[in-house]
């Protein structure tokens, strides 16, 4: 041990009774140092606590990655078109884009743009989110986007037929 330090404290008068009685009086100062040493032994240190939360971080991550397998391997498994791909809509905006795509097999933002009447980057962050959850949740998009031409339509969204059987 190194350089001791005064320390004083208030405990209830019961307590300090039978201090007295079960300490001897050369043996309170060791008796107290020993409690706090014990106590303190129970108490985890902050640099353990640090460890701990970045284990669990790490295993959260790894959780997270094996589902994301997980999911990999569920989309492998379902039949085709049976996934619904109105499952991924928040609102009736998401619904009509996606119900446009399916119906005519592929849209450019500026077509959906002028079909709800709205601007194209709202069209174009809500097939984007679209494509994040289903990619999230699902393992691949239900929605593509497809930079050269196909069926006549160049930098268009399609939706994925492996997937959705659209």
């Amino acid at each position: 041990m190194g350089k001791s330090t005064t320390v004083s404290t208030k405990i209830p008068e019961e307590v300090y009774k039978e201090f007295v009685l079960r300490v001897s009086e050369g043996e309170r100062s060791a008796f107290i140092r020993d409690a706090i040493m014990e106590r303190l032994q129970k108490v985890p240190r902050p640099d353990k606590i640090l460890r701990l939360e970045e284990r669990v971080s790490k295993l959260e991550a790894d959780f997270s990655e094996t589902m994301k397998y997980l999911a990999k391997l569920e989309v492998l498994t379902y039949d085709q078109g049976n996934i619904n791909p109105h499952a991924f809509c928040i609102d009736d905006m998401d619904h009509k884009i996606v119900d446009y795509i399916s119906h005519y097999k592929g849209a450019t933002t500026t077509e959906l743009a002028e079909y709800l009447k709205t601007n194209r980057w709202f069209i174009l962050n809500r097939l984007r989110r679209i494509q994040k959850l289903s990619r999230k949740q699902l393992g691949k998009p239900i929605v593509q986007y497809c930079p050269r031409e196909k069926m006549g339509k160049k930098k268009a969204w399609w939706m994925n037929e492996e997937i959705t059987g659209v």
